[in-house]
């Protein structure tokens, strides 16, 4: 049977303290609402039918500008009167014969092996419930069992008898129907409650007097079905999320120094050996090859690591390409465009940019090196830059295999640096450099005798 997944995705956030809409607040790098999207995508759902209603515009445009893997369907709910209220809006476009899972854009770690299972068990009976049993109930609707153990009703808190709310098994809120029941059922719902809302857990009690059997799947994670409301929930459930990802690491062979001090921020694929460092933060799509060594404080975003390569502390790498036993660091930046060949070195307080570093070549210190193709063997001496900014257009220096630039060198491009050349410390090279030439481009120094330095009045 075909699924269609109502995401409901309406709520002011008022907690949150925020301008932004709750549901495009991240965890781990990523809009919680993205996390849902993902999760009903692993389903395989037909539709994504995404219910908003405060900030709505603000929500889609995100969306507009970061794509999903999935075609949404955007419903609006102009006025909040509850979660029975939100799903009848998205429930006209619904065909009779889908089961339909309804998520919340608020509880982003819901795992998709727990929706299919319990997909699968509406599709037997017509509605399912997922449950949690809690230590703390608080502020969440009571699960009612009858004699036989069947569920009977969901009581929201507010109206729940002191006796029922000694009850620890909760609703999650995560639901799943049969779809021509569910539009029935949702026709039904009244606000004959304490907060004057259309309650979807109403159908519970629609369901059995139909005779329908109320199916359950209790989840033993909390963390899959907790909603956020506040800024601490999201900090605690990051955190959660994140010592999570450092144990997987972990127990796939990567050394992780400390888990509770790693930021998975994106995918991250992983060889044998490697070694992470507290406090890395890794984003976007990250691949590190065997024997991979990242040290204390080291960004990683949408970068290729080889095998055998070094990334020493408090280094940012950004859309890099790293071939074998690279070394990079300390406090080096690699701007996107970075290609480093085997071998090679980028070292202290050194920045990058579009730029290819051959096999055996050295960036040791305090350079800027820009739109630069730099072939094997050269040896860049610190304090050189290459002058690739006019103003107004960017110009590519090149630097052939062998060449030595001695230190507090400016090359300024369009410029080309020939086989074996070398430049002499402190030059200003405006020109090409012809093969095994030594280029010597700085004023004459002058030495005046008797000089005397200003004193202080």
């Amino acid at each position: 049977m075909s699924t269609d997944v109502i995401v409901l995705a309406a709520g002011k956030g008022t907690r949150m303290y925020s301008d932004q809409p709750k549901v495009l607040h991240t965890l781990a790098g990523k809009p919680m609402l993205g996390h849902v999207i993902s999760a009903a995508t692993a389903i395989g759902a037909d539709g994504i039918h995404v219910v908003t209603g405060f900030q709505s515009a603000q929500v889609r445009a995100y969306f507009d500008r970061n794509p999903v893997d999935a075609s949404l369907n955007w419903v609006e709910q102009t006025e909040q009167l509850g979660t029975g209220h939100a799903v009848m809006q998205a429930a006209p476009t619904l065909a009779d014969d889908k089961t339909v899972v309804v998520l919340y854009g608020d509880v982003p770690l819901i795992t998709s092996a727990t929706l299919l299972q319990l997909q699968a068990k509406a599709e037997e009976t017509g509605i399912a419930v997922l449950t949690l049993v809690t230590d703390n109930p608080t502020g969440l609707g009571r699960i009612i069992r009858d004699e036989s153990g069947q569920i009977s009703a969901i009581v929201e808190e507010k109206d729940a008898s002191d006796e029922q709310k000694k009850i620890n098994e909760i609703n999650t809120g995560i639901m799943a129907f049969n779809a021509g029941k569910l539009k029935r059922w949702l026709a039904s719902l009244t606000t004959e409650n304490a907060q004057g809302e259309y309650y979807l857990t109403d159908t519970v009690a629609l369901a059995c007097n139909d005779g329908c059997s109320v199916a359950s799947l209790q989840t033993h994670d909390s963390d899959e079905v907790q909603g956020v409301n506040n800024r601490l929930q999201l900090a605690e459930l990051e955190r959660n999320y994140q010592l999570r990802q450092a144990q997987h690491l972990a127990l796939k062979g990567v050394t992780v120094r400390d888990p509770a001090r790693l930021d998975i921020r994106g995918s991250l694929q992983v060889g044998r050996d490697v070694c992470l460092d507290i406090n890395v933060i890794v984003e976007g799509n990250v691949t590190l090859g065997d024997r991979v060594n990242i040290g204390p404080n080291v960004t990683l975003i949408d970068c290729n690591i080889g095998d055998d390569c070094t990334i020493l502390a408090n280094s940012h790498l950004e859309g890099s390409t790293l071939s074998k036993a690279c070394t990079v660091g300390p406090f080096a930046r690699l701007r996107a465009g970075t290609e480093l060949g085997d071998r090679s070195k980028i070292g202290n307080f050194v920045e990058t940019k579009k730029s290819s570093i051959g096999p055996g070549s050295k960036v040791n210190h305090l350079s800027y090196i820009g739109d630069a193709s730099i072939e094997d063997n050269v040896n860049i001496g610190a304090g050189t830059i290459t002058c690739n900014y006019d103003g107004i257009n960017k110009f590519r220096t090149v630097i052939k295999a062998g060449v030595f630039i001695g230190s507090n060198s400016a090359l300024v491009a369009p410029v080309s640096i020939g086989r074996d050349a070398t430049v002499a410390a402190g030059s200003v090279v405006t020109s090409d450099v012809p093969d095994n030439d030594l280029a010597v481009a700085r004023g004459k120094q002058k030495n005046i005798s008797g000089w005397k330095r200003p004193v202080k009045k």
